[in-house]
């Protein structure tokens, strides 16, 4: 079976485990991939003992599929910001961060845990580091969001524009700037490497925190009551208003104002362009574009992905997304429907299981402890959401709008065709890119690039094109004895079951598979099986939409689906908790869904239960 191997030892005694990654072959037509990618994140013979002896697994929650070689950048300056933080700064007791690898392109985690030795020592430590981000909570992400804001804006006003023929006499000389337009081309990207990896630093100075404060209010829940549903305990901190959510009730906004403004007609079978110059004819539609406008900077600034890929389209930039949401608005407000999320159902359910819990325990004190842990688990909630619009979209989506730029840039040089080609380079190579570039403008004199990239890049291109056909290994290494490791399950639904199921050790299901139970409630209908955010526009009213993963961006099909089932994703999932907010039924982390159904497989989805029953 592919992705196992086994070993024999002693006597009778086989010890099962997934295939080395030294063992895993490469696609044909992806030959040389290892030179797209930095040799730091590639597995080596230099580290193989370490690396063939732990668990791997790949993350397919935010790189579903393999990378294209600069946006692996993101993807590296993410995980070493996660470890830094856990490991150096809040001193984390249990977790020593995440170690990471590329393999055939995909991306493959191992969590590092703390030697039992040094876990008390560190509590210390962690106690008070996050003891004074609790305490400061509001006011240190007030700040937050002031800074993260102010660093997008700063990546925006980067200059990566072309070079000029000529210097301008009063900008650049008579100035006295004494630095010329070749200096601020590269100092610009290099800049923007500085601040892309500044944003993932602000980034985890409170993600791990937000779900530290969670697992300390899982931990007693389950101590307390040890047959607990997780799904129970998420419901008590759910029914938060957080950010994330901004962009679809802008969506929602936009529809009620075109009706109301007696514009609805106007979006009736139009391209977003035909809209807009229809609209432009009168007053009221001018008004709507302004409002329009207003909405779309920043709350557009979302990606149909996970926001780690360049080639995920930006709503703000492809605006025919956006306009479509909002006509299937229009549609659902003409036939009467109740376009907002259930906040009062969510909040009213959340206060009866805590209240039903509360009563249960046994006396004062616990009740106080169960008290302070759910209301810090409430308050600092809103950030394991926001983070994701601010960060993974929003300065994602600046990052690549400004990258494009300077692939165009290089394009128009005659360095490769097509803009987007930058993204086939590493980020080091488009450092040397540009030096190339900037040498030949300077002199003036031919440059190297343009008989070095055309060819380059369409090999590469070749090579992304055959690593993603091929479906990577679902884990590596020798797997925990019991998955143990609580944001391992929480956030990637990697639990013992999943591991087993891979390795084909698992009792099959029957009829049906398993995941974790997400989001509450049952639904019955046709599945819709989608493989990437270009697709959702195939989801039709009332079908159950099955994908590897979900985006937050999907939020406005939420309304009009019967359910959601996902490969990927634990219950601290941006796909379960957004689910939950919505009031939709979600079964997540099943690992096959998208493999063993199939679209128009009439299927019944229990969230509660966390089970997906095929009924033909």
């Amino acid at each position: 079976m592919r992705g196992r191997t086994t070993d024999a030892d002693q006597g009778d005694c086989v010890t099962t485990r997934f295939i080395s990654p030294f063992d895993v072959p490469t696609p044909a037509g992806a030959e040389g991939w290892q030179s797209l990618y930095s040799y730091s994140s590639l597995f080596s013979e230099g580290r193989r003992e370490y690396e063939d002896s732990r668990f791997w697994f790949q993350d397919g929650v935010h790189w579903p599929q393999a990378l294209s070689p600069w946006d692996a950048t993101l993807c590296e300056f993410a995980l070493a910001s996660l470890s830094q933080y856990n490991t150096r700064q809040l001193r984390i007791p249990a977790s020593n961060g995440i170690d990471f690898r590329i393999l055939n392109g995909y991306v493959y985690l191992s969590p590092v845990a703390v030697p039992p030795e040094e876990v008390m020592g560190r509590s210390a430590e962690f106690v008070d580091r996050a003891g004074f981000y609790y305490r400061s909570w509001h006011d240190l992400y007030a700040a937050w969001l002031t800074k993260v804001r102010a660093l997008i804006a700063e990546i925006e006003s980067l200059d990566l524009s072309a070079l000029p023929e000529s210097e301008d006499a009063d900008e650049v000389v008579k100035s006295g700037s004494g630095v010329g337009s070749g200096w601020r081309l590269q100092e610009g990207y290099h800049r923007l490497l500085d601040l892309a990896h500044k944003v993932w630093q602000f980034h985890f100075e409170f993600l791990n925190l937000g779900y530290a404060a969670y697992l300390d209010f899982f931990s007693f829940c389950k101590r307390e009551w040890p047959n607990i549903p997780d799904l129970a305990i998420a419901r008590m901190v759910a029914g938060v208003d957080v950010d994330l959510f901004r962009p679809d009730d802008e969506l929602k906004g936009l529809a009620r104002l075109a009706v109301d403004l007696g514009l609805d007609e106007v979006f009736d079978g139009s391209s977003s362009a035909d809209v807009v110059t229809r609209l432009e004819k009168s007053s009221d539609g001018r008004e709507w574009l302004d409002s329009y406008h207003d909405a779309a900077d920043p709350w557009f600034e979302f990606s149909t992905g996970s926001g780690f890929a360049h080639s995920d389209p930006v709503w703000i930039d492809h605006p025919d997304i956006p306009f479509g949401f909002i006509r299937d608005y229009i549609l659902r407000i003409r036939r009467g429907e109740d376009l907002q999320r259930p906040i009062e159902a969510i909040l009213a359910e959340r206060e009866r299981i805590v209240g039903e819990y509360r009563e249960l325990l046994p006396d004062a004190p616990s009740r106080a402890g169960f008290d302070t842990r759910l209301d810090l688990a409430r308050t600092v909630f809103p950030y394991v959401e926001n983070h994701n619009f601010y960060v993974e979209h929003w300065c994602h989506a600046v990052i690549w709008r400004k990258m494009r730029g300077l692939g165009r840039v290089l394009a128009d040089a005659g360095f490769w065709p097509d803009a987007d080609d930058i993204f086939l380079l590493t980020r080091t190579e488009v450092s040397e890119a540009l030096w190339d570039h900037y040498a030949s403008w300077a002199t003036p004199a031919p440059a190297a690039g343009p008989t070095r990239w055309p060819a380059e890049v369409r090999r590469r291109a070749s090579i992304v094109a055959a690593l993603r056909a091929r479906k990577a290994e679902p884990a590596l290494g020798i797997p925990p004895e019991v998955v143990t490791e609580p944001f391992t399950i929480m956030l990637w639904g990697i639990t013992s079951e999943s591991v087993s199921h891979w390795l084909g050790t698992s009792v099959d299901a029957g009829a049906g598979i398993r995941g974790f139970a997400a989001s509450p409630g049952v639904a019955e209908g046709l599945a819709r099986v989608i493989d990437s955010p270009a697709q959702i526009n195939e989801v039709l009213d009332g079908e159950i939409l099955v994908a590897p993963l979900t985006a937050p961006s999907w939020a406005p099909i939420f309304g009009r689906i019967g359910a959601t089932v996902t490969d990927t994703g634990g219950m601290m999932s941006h796909a379960a908790i957004v689910c939950r907010e919505y009031g939709l039924p979600a079964v997540t982390g099943t690992g096959v869904a998208t493999s063993r159904i199939v679209t128009g497989q009439r299927i019944r989805v229990d969230g509660t239960h966390g089970t997906v029953t095929f009924l033909e």
